[in-house]
């Protein structure tokens, strides 16, 4: 199952970092986009929005407004959910998502990982 993290970053204190390598751990194929060319746990962070095949899910790591310029890209790789983690709530994109037909959940995508609900 393919999960694409959207807000990647190379710093161990980031959770996004940590959900990169937790998802490898859970055996996840992980592909991911932030800010600088950077590479985690042998992930290779794209700065451009890649137009990757079947992904599964996407999990936000980037605030409400961040986001708005990852609408449309998001809902045109079709992907079966997106995880808004804790401080990435976004009612408007919900209903984007909604009306595409993408589950969307409010949840820690480390907590979901950790208790076998991902």
């Amino acid at each position: 199952m393919k999960t694409l993290v959207i807000g990647a970053s190379s710093n161990p204190e980031r959770y996004a970092y940590m959900a990169v390598n937790s998802l490898l751990k859970h055996q996840h194929e992980v592909v991911a986009i932030g800010q600088r060319k950077e590479v985690v746990a042998g992930v290779a962070i794209e700065t451009e929005k890649v137009p990757f095949e079947a992904v599964h899910t996407v999990t936000l790591y980037l605030n409400p407004q961040r986001q708005k310029e990852y609408y449309e890209y998001i809902i045109s790789l079709h992907p079966e959910r997106v995880i808004f983690n804790p401080g990435t709530e976004n009612p408007e994109f919900y209903s984007l998502l909604k009306a595409n037909n993408i589950e969307m959940e409010v949840a820690c995508t480390l907590v979901l990982l950790a208790t076998n609900q991902f």
